[in-house]
């Protein structure tokens, strides 16, 4: 089973790998094995010879992570610990609260309860943040709370949060989770179908197919397919999703190593349940993987329009090998080529640059191949939509508020003084952007760009070196000229701030689902799509160019 997630996880690969090099390996013969020897003894003198005991498997993790961690950041090793941990958090139903949670400078936060799950019924909302699971307070807890969130169904679980200050108890009874590869399909209007695909599990093609059956069913004639977020995961459930609209032996993907046994040829294997249904795929910056699989594929094939931005550039395969006691590594070994032949990799990890970064392909050097209506397609970075949409494109200051917890924390205050809005979809105005701006003041907000954490690093060392008072002024002067460029930022990009903000508002009150409903009516891709499929000629022209 093949792995096309962009985010880094946890898996498989075999030291009998060796086995399989070939040519390259019988050169590199006697090189690898004066490595190995020269590591082994190094290993031994250190843990022999060093001043205080050491922790010989903490050194040894260590030591193979940092040098997986050159390769690229897909292939990964597992002790026998993360594997434990792998497998309790990724199959694909398990016992659990219902809600996604985050563990960020210490702290155990609710970011998205789900509804009417564990975490939802015991009253917990996003923000809360967990102190104390039964009786091990967080506080001290160094090890993976989240697995103190599991346990048999119906097990009862007493826990401590802060919320807005107070402290407050509740209780927990675990029950079993399942993870929906599509959370939710509807219709934009009488003949408009929408299916949001979220993540590529080993459900995600039957949910898909069940999705577009009852979608046909209640009169859908046109089908958006959403992947806007959707990080990637399971080849094949990427190929039979591409099976619903296309026929029976198409060729999906291909995969190509230096190893021969890892060269494969995907091909559609069933039956197909529409190949005529007009279908929009959207796609955006964090649509990764097996997401780009599905989009390539239909986009080459000439049987979807894809619309969005430009996807994020993943175009490597990663296999899980089996290691001895119980350890494992998930280890890169080819890369992948949609049916024009492209491989939509974006960052060379064989190249980097002075500081240490993959060197990302340059739209200049990309390659052009041709879809099979002759219509041109190129490699190198991702999936470039048919039809661009500029603000569906995250800018760098949205992508720190984001990443920061500046908007969730501000919905978080926003939800507590305005506790009956309900359904009621409010305006996000000027004052409240301005109230915005003033949260994240008051909060001290780092948006931790490149130039600030550079900046706080200057004054460190100048700290050390009992030389910043020398330079205090000019250092007051540039934070100052910073923040300004900060704040000129928040304003240049206010419409797709106020955007994300309103989205997390909706959440908050009506759960994902109510976004996705909000989306239907007013999300601007979707718009866009609708519009798309509402004009044949239109379609028909993009997919004929």
């Amino acid at each position: 089973m093949h792995s096309f997630l962009k985010k880094r996880v946890v898996i498989p690969v075999v030291a009998s790998a060796f086995l399989f090099v070939g040519v390259s390996f019988n050169q590199d013969f006697f090189e690898v094995a004066k490595q190995i020897e020269i590591f082994t003894t190094l290993f031994k003198a250190v843990n022999a010879n060093y001043v205080d005991d050491t922790n010989p498997a903490d050194l040894m993790d260590k030591a193979i992570k940092s040098m997986l961690a050159d390769l690229d950041p897909y292939t990964n090793y597992f002790n026998e610990q993360d594997v434990v941990k792998f497998k309790i958090n990724n199959t694909g139903e398990y016992t659990g609260i219902g809600a996604l949670i985050t563990r960020k400078d210490g702290k155990l936060i609710i970011k998205e309860p789900y509804k009417n799950f564990p975490a939802d019924k015991a009253g917990l909302k996003a923000g809360d943040e967990i102190v104390q699971i039964g009786d091990v307070n967080l506080i001290d807890f160094k090890e993976d709370a989240s697995q103190l969130l599991k346990g048999s169904k119906n097990t009862k679980v007493d826990i401590t949060y802060l919320r807005q200050g107070k402290t407050l108890k509740t209780q927990l009874v675990l029950d079993e989770v399942e993870i929906k590869a599509v959370p939710f399909y509807g219709k934009v209007d009488d003949k408009t179908g929408y299916i949001v695909l979220s993540q590529f599990n080993k459900k995600a093609s039957l949910e898909t197919k069940e999705a577009l059956e009852q979608l046909k069913k209640e009169g859908a004639e046109k089908i958006i397919l959403d992947l806007r977020g959707n990080p990637g995961g399971l080849l094949g459930e990427a190929v039979n999703i591409c099976n619903l609209f296309v026929p029976k032996d198409e060729v999906i993907v291909t995969t190509k190593s230096k190893i021969e046994k890892h060269n494969n040829t995907y091909k559609t294997s069933r039956e197909p349940i529409d190949t005529e249904i007009p279908l929009v795929i959207l796609v955006d910056g964090k649509s990764a993987s097996a997401s780009e699989i599905v989009s390539g594929a239909l986009q080459d094939l000439d049987r979807a329009v894809i619309v969005g931005s430009r996807s994020f550039g993943k175009g490597l395969v990663q296999r899980p090998v089996d290691l001895t006691y119980g350890t494992q590594i998930k280890i890169t070994i080819s890369r992948y080529y949609t049916p024009s032949g492209r491989c939509i990799q974006a960052l060379d990890y064989s190249h980097k640059d002075k500081d240490g970064k993959a060197i990302r392909t340059v739209s200049q050097n990309y390659n052009a191949f041709k879809t099979r209506k002759g219509r041109p397609v190129y490699d190198g970075g991702g999936v470039l939509p048919d039809e661009v949409i500029e603000e569906s494109k995250t800018s760098a200051i949205a992508e720190a508020l984001l990443k920061n917890d500046g908007i969730f924390n501000y919905v978080t205050d926003y939800y507590y003084k305005n506790p009956n809005l309900g359904t009621a979809i409010p305006t996000i105005s000027d004052a409240d952007f301005m109230a915005f701006k003033r949260f994240l003041k008051k909060q001290n907000f780092n948006f931790d760009t490149e130039t600030e954490v550079a900046l706080k690093n200057t004054l460190a060392a100048a700290k050390k070196e009992k030389i910043d008072g020398s330079i205090a002024a000019e250092y007051q002067q540039l934070l100052t000229a910073l923040q300004k460029s900060e704040e000129n930022q928040l304003n240049q990009n206010q419409k797709e701030i106020k955007k994300l903000i309103l989205e997390e508002i909706i959440k908050r009150y009506q759960y994902k689902e109510g976004l996705y409903e909000y989306y239907i009516k007013n999300n601007s891709e979707i718009k866009k799509a609708t519009s798309i499929l509402n004009n044949p000629s239109e379609y028909k022209k993009i997919l004929q160019q």
